[in-house]
């Protein structure tokens, strides 16, 4: 879909507009119709040949031209105009964290900085701390954003990763010479973020489907095209391989590619000692004289030889090996927990509206909250100190109060639930007074700013959070933002029996660029008895369906539905939520 490449020229031609100090309503104008484009569903082309370019929100007539352009020519005059005065390079600048398009375009004029090696030599050698406004701390700052860019670029998020991996499972998964067909790697075991991506198929033509596969319009380039091997690159530049099995190796194949390194490692070791070997072909009896073929169609008949159960992908880390391993072997008695489903999850309790920065009514989230099989939803929008997002003061609480009241009325065996995502301040204090914190159903304490703060003092403003009785849930303890921010530096051990002791929820945040807490903190969280929800920090319709994401990051974890507060009925977790006050 070209949905994608409207959207990044648009976000383009803000941050040009941005370094030419033009109308701010202008460049909001074509942040909001990328941001739409980003989360159409449908093919912008489809739109266009039905003549429903006009239902997109936020694209006025200007921009729904030059939508028009881009899908007739492959390109955008206007964009291709600006760049005339700027190079194109500029705008990697202005992903660093810290910079954006005023420094960007002062680094420009003033040192003729054009990309990000520029940038970094400035730094070392002192030229950039000698510009107005750019102080000590900032040239620091600016090198870690660096850093966290080029890392970023390495690895993609695992909701990206999902939706390169679906661009190549549709059209092969059609083909009649498919039988089998999945993903392996650490996509499959859903870490929270991805290198490469890793397609296994079973398949005993394995020529037809490598031709389609490399010939796939979003390939760029094929770096290997063998019979039963080959890799690709994205025009987005993300590798992805593509092995083919015949149908008695496919289970083994799929083990064997799923890993984790050291997942297969264990279980090398533990077949070397019967004397069993492991491949991507099966598993073979090398006792004898002549080895012998066991099993290799199904990961279920792979590791029964071994006497391991059907262990699902998300476990098969170093994350709870200790519950699958032994030190002289497997764990006999393994008995694998049902893990949390997300069929389990009644409702997402961290969700936002026009109210504050949402893109969407409560009535259109709400409703689509339903048609998902929800029972409750909590608008959980921002608290007043956060005016960058469009936080709500008393006044407006009130109102937003009232509509959600008169929503609820008409609504059957649904509930909208009233809540806030509340600023903690530097010190641990929160953005409203009891007064207003005893209205909500919901209160879900947030930190948006001072990450530099050090260890203790960050820890203590968490701590402080958990200990106020109104608060039901810490929004995303840890802070992390790919290819944005790291994660801010808490200690992990007093946060987990803080909340364990108060009855405060942690959340595990399914957005794509959070997951938040990550798989091995909540492990360790658990481990201490903190009780977790998962939700999706919705900031439309679309984003509801993040949720699958956080699901995994808790399945990693071991967490089962009981770990799990959203899927509780809604009385329920009320009456827990209330308990704590």
């Amino acid at each position: 879909m070209k949905n994608r490449e409207i959207a990044e020229i648009f976000r383009r031609m803000a941050m040009l507009l941005e370094m030419q100090d033009e109308n701010v309503f202008k460049i909001r104008s074509y942040n909001k119709a990328a941001d739409s484009l980003e989360n159409l569903s449908e093919d912008i082309a489809f739109l266009k040949e039905e003549d429903r370019l006009s239902q997109i929100p936020g694209v006025g007539k200007a921009l729904r031209g030059k939508i028009a352009e881009y899908l007739e020519t492959g390109r955008v005059s206007a964009y291709e105009d600006a760049l005339q005065h700027i190079p194109e390079t500029i705008f990697d600048i202005m992903e660093i964290p810290s910079v954006g398009p005023k420094k960007a375009r002062l680094f420009y004029d003033r040192l003729k900085i054009t990309d990000i090696n520029g940038l970094k030599k400035a730094a070392h050698d002192g030229r950039l701390a000698k510009l107005p406004h750019i102080r000590k701390k900032t040239v620091e700052n600016i090198l870690n954003g660096i850093r966290i860019v080029k890392d970023s670029r390495q690895r993609m998020d695992l909701g990206r990763a999902r939706q390169v991996a679906q661009e190549f499972l549709r059209p092969l998964s059609r083909l009649k010479e498919v039988k089998k067909i999945s993903v392996a790697g650490s996509l499959r075991r859903c870490k929270e973020t991805v290198r490469d991506i890793d397609i296994l198929v079973d398949s005993t033509h394995p020529k037809k489907v490598m031709d389609v596969f490399v010939g796939l319009p979003w390939v760029k380039k094929v770096n290997l095209q063998g019979e039963t091997k080959s890799s690709v690159l994205t025009q987005e530049a993300v590798q992805v391989d593509l092995r083919v099995v015949p149908p008695r190796s496919f289970g083994a194949a799929l083990l064997y590619f799923t890993g984790s390194k050291s997942f297969n490692v264990r279980l090398r070791q533990i077949f070397k000692k019967k004397k069993i070997r492991i491949n991507e072909y099966g598993i073979f009896d090398i006792g004898g004289r002549k080895e012998k073929f066991l099993a290799g169609r199904t990961e279920k008949e792979c590791l029964k030889i071994l006497g391991l159960p059907d262990i699902p992908p998300e476990l098969r880390e170093d994350i709870g090996e200790e519950r699958i391993f032994k030190k002289d072997g497997v764990n006999k008695g393994l008995k694998i927990p049902r893990l949390l489903e997300t069929k389990d999850i009644r409702g997402d309790l961290h969700v936002h509206s026009t109210w504050s920065d949402g893109r969407v009514s409560i009535k259109d989230m709400a409703e689509a909250a339903r048609r998902r099989g929800y029972e409750y939803i909590a608008i959980s929008d921002h608290s007043q100190r956060l005016r960058i997002a469009g936080g709500l003061s008393p006044q407006e609480l009130r109102e937003k109060r009232r509509e959600i009241d008169k929503l609820n009325e008409k609504f059957k065996d649904f509930r909208i639930l009233f809540g806030t995502e509340l600023e903690i301040d530097a010190d641990g204090g929160l953005d409203y007074n009891e007064n207003l914190l005893k209205e909500f159903d919901v209160v879900i304490a947030a930190i948006h700013t001072s990450f530099e703060l050090g260890r203790e003092q960050q820890t203590k403003r968490l701590l402080k959070a958990c200990r106020n009785k109104y608060v039901h849930v810490i929004a995303h303890p840890t802070g992390v933002h790919a290819g944005k921010r790291e994660p801010y530096d808490v200690d992990m051990k007093q946060l987990s029996q803080a909340a364990a002791e108060t009855g405060t929820f942690l959340e595990i945040n399914a957005f794509p660029v959070r997951l938040d807490l990550n798989a091995r903190n909540v492990y360790y969280a658990r481990r201490h008895k903190t009780q977790f929800v998962v939700n999706t920090d919705a900031h439309s319709t679309e984003h509801l369906d993040f949720m699958p994401l956080g699901v995994s990051v808790a399945r990693r974890a071991w967490l089962t539905k009981t770990d799990v507060g959203n899927t509780y009925p809604m009385e329920k977790l009320l009456k827990v939520f209330r308990s704590k006050s």
